[in-house]
C-alpha cells in the first residue's frame, strides 16, 4: 500500500500504522479512508494529499 504525503505539512500517512488516535485501524489503506478524514497534524482536507514515490 502507497503512503500519503500532506501537502500543506509534509505528515506522512502511513497505512501500516493507521491513524489510531483518530479510529483509524492499521492497514487501512488511502483510498479506504473517510472522506472527512483529515491530517492529524494541521486538519487538511484528504484531497490536499499525494502519493509518495
Amino acid at each position: 500500500m502507497k503512503k500519503y504525503k500532506c501537502l500543506i505539512c509534509d505528515y506522512i500517512y502511513d497505512p501500516a500504522k493507521g491513524d489510531p488516535d483518530h479510529g483509524i485501524n492499521p492497514g487501512t489503506a488511502f483510498e479506504n479512508l473517510p472522506a472527512s478524514w483529515t491530517c492529524p497534524e494541521c486538519g487538511a482536507a484528504k484531497s490536499d494529499f499525494a502519493p509518495v514515490e
